[in-house]
């Protein structure tokens, strides 16, 4: 795997993918930049969300589960000295959908923080996460 990072102007980046995707980085008007775009921390939390997304969408499809909806928020807490990593990391799953099975939901979740999110499983913090279906907080 291989991106392509090129500077652009001020604090702001442009990355190009293997595939020619690209995405705008840049830092915050705090931090010295435009905020024009995500900053890499920011997209590190996006790339937890995506990938995680991703294997449970492949899973609950081989459950021959159907979701109507499925939003994944990402919450970072960052260490006061540098560098400033991640240290926790809180994912909420949000399912919407009729006959929603909520083991089989938890074990889709599970399948993808214990095993196959490569993204989450490289980061060096302490990740939890909670689920809801239909707006309901399961236990």
């Amino acid at each position: 795997m291989e991106v392509n990072v090129v500077w652009k102007e001020n604090m702001q980046f442009l990355g190009t993918s293997a595939n020619g995707h690209t995405t705008l980085m840049d830092a915050g008007v705090y931090a010295g930049g435009d905020g024009q775009g995500p900053s890499p921390m920011e997209l590190i939390l996006q790339a937890v969300a995506g990938c995680t997304g991703i294997d449970i969408v492949q899973t609950i499809k081989k459950m021959r589960m159907d979701i109507a909806k499925f939003e994944i928020k990402v919450m970072g807490t960052r260490a006061e000295e540098h560098p400033r990593r991640f240290t926790d990391i809180t994912i909420v799953y949000n399912f919407e959908g009729e006959s929603l099975d909520p083991k089989k939901l938890k074990r889709a979740i599970d399948l993808s923080m214990d095993k196959y999110c490569s993204v989450s499983k490289s980061l060096n913090a302490d990740i939890r996460y909670d689920y809801t279906i239909n707006g309901e907080i399961i236990k």
